[in-house]
């Protein structure tokens, strides 16, 4: 059969062309995920060493970033309107603070410094930008892609050195923005092959891990910024070691262990009180100025603690000085009332039956906290918990 052949008079037709709010949402688009990208190099800033002059190449590569983000805002003032293009500088604005806010942080003192200025009352942060394309997306399909900044008018003054007029009304602009804070917690639940996870939580606050089964999580010093408070919640056959991140005058502010069965936690150290709740047939090691348990059974603690450890409704629960691989000289001085412990459920003068001194014999050795617990190639969670007395039931 013959192919049908076109008509040499048929309408040629004209390629779809984006409209100028396509490209608005596109921008829109790029922008928020360059400022998640930015946000994240600076969060990481804290883990590069001083030494080589590796820190201050993170931080020109920072720099260089926000750089290129203001310059492609600045080339596309053709296409955004002002009202759009002083959000942005605003955003953009924030983050350069912030930059110069981890730069603080840091000796010796990088020769660069963005010029710091009084904060307007009417400042847009990083993720403010978000809500310039609230009402885009109900009114247009999203449209994936980005155009490039060569299609756009050339603007004589950069974005960053903008001014936002104080008319700018925030309640306008500010709306239900979104964040882009990491879920580590999921991080972990998808993870890798192996066991083994080491959530950085560089960009958080607080350690909150929850609702785990069969992990080993190990967290690297760059955990050190997230010690303001610490919680441990509903972890079966774990192995969780925190003691790196505290190590180094980064003691947890306060810390809550609940509903934690057959796991090793290794706290490290505590600055206030550790509350421990529910847990079971479990090895504990914390350093810590309080320590109070409550519904807890079958445990082994080792620890240092500067007041007399308290428990509640628990039963065989066993104390043990803390190993030695987990002290360090800001407790050294302290005295131990590892083994003054007060049953707040057992008023007699006699001595209570809820508690015991671990027996030497039966106490880990130091090799077996510095050569085993931490794991290695091959060796899984369940191996290291037999190991350590640690029995599956």
């Amino acid at each position: 059969m013959l192919d049908k052949m076109e008509d040499p008079m048929a309408p040629i037709q004209q390629p779809s062309v984006l409209t100028h709010a396509d490209v608005k949402d596109r921008f829109y688009r790029h922008f928020q995920q360059e400022c998640t990208e930015i946000q994240d190099q600076i969060a990481l800033l804290g883990d590069y060493s001083l030494v080589g002059g590796e820190k201050q190449d993170a931080i020109n590569h920072v720099l260089s970033s926000i750089s290129r983000l203001s310059t492609e805002v600045s080339d596309s003032s053709g296409l955004i309107p002002a009202y759009d293009q002083r959000i942005y500088a605003q955003a953009i604005k924030a983050l350069e603070e912030k930059l110069e806010e981890t730069r603080s942080k840091f000796a010796p003192k990088s020769r660069f410094k963005f010029k710091t200025t009084q904060k307007n009352s009417s400042a847009v942060s990083i993720n403010d930008a978000a809500e310039l394309a609230a009402k885009q997306r109900l009114e247009h399909p999203s449209i994936s892609g980005i155009g490039s900044s060569a299609e756009s008018s050339i603007a004589t003054t950069p974005a960053h050195l903008m001014s936002p007029p104080n008319e700018i009304d925030t309640k306008d602009t500010l709306g239900d923005l979104p964040s882009f804070p990491k879920n580590y917690n999921e991080e972990m639940t998808k993870g890798t092959s192996g066991p083994i996870r080491k959530p950085s939580f560089s960009q958080a606050t607080n350690v909150n891990i929850s609702g785990h089964n069969g992990l080993h999580i190990i967290l690297p010093s760059s955990a050190s910024r997230a010690t303001s408070s610490g919680s441990l919640t509903k972890l079966t056959r774990c192995i969780v070691d925190m003691s790196v991140p505290t190590a180094n005058n980064a003691p947890f502010a306060g810390l809550a262990l609940k509903n934690i069965k057959g796991s090793l936690i290794i706290v490290g150290h505590v600055a206030g009180a550790a509350h421990i709740t529910g847990v079971e047939n479990s090895i504990i090691v914390v350093a810590s100025r309080q320590v109070r348990m409550h519904d807890c059974n079958n445990v082994d603690i080792y620890l240092h603690c500067a007041s007399r450890p308290i428990i509640e409704d628990c039963s065989n629960i066993r104390f043990s000085p803390i190993p030695d691989c987990y002290m360090n000289s800001s407790v050294d001085l302290i005295q131990n009332q590892w083994d003054q412990v007060d049953d707040f459920k057992w008023l007699k003068s006699e001595h209570s039956p809820n508690w015991s001194v671990l027996p030497e014999e039966k106490r880990l050795q130091e090799d077996m906290w510095t050569t085993v617990v931490p794991g290695g190639p091959g060796v899984g969670t369940e191996d290291i918990l037999r190991k350590i007395g640690i029995a599956a039931r």
